[in-house]
């Protein structure tokens, strides 16, 4: 069932399930909440109360924003956590990985864990070796070509690059799915100025975390040429000892919806080695 909170500049989408301590899921540009309906399942019968927003301008929030950066993003999801009684394990992808670096910096008494998922969490550069990666060229000319001309057809193309091998059995239903939003008015917008929206915020914000963090990355993602190499990044940007990086052989840039059940068993395993811990 969808819910509604209203913050100061417009309305935000949500659904919670479940009981237990709180868990926020964050889906990346160009998505829904509906990004997390593989995984969900698997958390809530772990024993969590699991949060799925839409971003500002995604899924059924509103469209009309001032700002799509990765500061504003994170504003929208303490704003969340603090209305749905934190703390919260706070779950983002992709952009919204660079968002919840920021959420848990800004707030650490919210945020109790991060879980970033094939993050744009840092200042990205791109090098000839890098463009000489056949995954990483065709990815790259398929976001570019989306945040140009604003094309649902590409995006749909470069999401057929994202998903490498076999696809999951929800998959011509997520197309769809995406394609119907994308085409609604101020949505493909979105997507465009999220895109346009440097992650350099958050990686200003890596040194001030202060919760566990853990980095889940796809061996096959096209949006890096190494993708090791940018988890890599990102854990030893973190204070030392916060940070883990774990890759899924075979993923791509949705590795929690091409392989929810590795996903959830990684996050789980995390989330309870670190209550132990504490």
């Amino acid at each position: 069932m969808t819910e509604y909170l209203a913050v100061d500049e417009g309305t935000l989408a949500y659904e919670v399930t479940g009981e237990g301590p709180l868990l926020v899921l964050a889906h990346g540009m160009g998505d829904s909440r509906a990004a997390y309906r593989a995984l969900t399942p698997h958390l809530v019968a772990a024993g969590y109360r699991v949060a799925a927003v839409d971003l500002r301008g995604c899924g059924e929030s509103d469209t009309a924003w001032p700002a799509w950066t990765r500061t504003a993003l994170a504003g929208d999801l303490l704003a969340l956590i603090r209305h749905l009684g934190g703390p919260a394990v706070l779950v983002g992808h992709s952009v919204s990985g660079g968002a919840a670096t920021i959420a848990a910096a800004q707030e650490p008494s919210l945020i109790t864990e991060v879980v970033e998922l094939a993050p744009f969490t840092r200042k990205q550069s791109i090098s000839l070796a890098d463009l000489r990666v056949k995954r990483f060229r065709r990815g790259m000319l398929r976001l570019l070509g989306t945040a140009m001309f604003g094309s649902v057809r590409l995006w749909r193309s470069y999401l057929d690059e994202a998903y490498p091998g076999v696809k999951p059995a929800h998959w011509p239903a997520r197309l769809d799915r995406v394609g119907t939003l994308l085409r609604e008015p101020g949505r493909m917008k979105a997507l465009q100025n999220m895109g346009r929206s440097a992650p350099t915020d958050a990686g200003a914000h890596l040194g001030d975390v202060r919760c566990p963090v853990l980095v889940v990355m796809g061996t096959l993602d096209p949006d890096w040429a190494d993708p090791h190499a940018e988890g890599s990044a990102i854990v030893d940007a973190l204070p030392d000892g916060l940070g883990r990086l774990e890759m899924i052989e075979g993923a791509g840039h949705y590795p929690h919806d091409q392989f929810p059940d590795q996903v959830a068993s990684l996050m789980l395993a995390f989330l309870h080695t670190d209550t132990a811990r504490a």
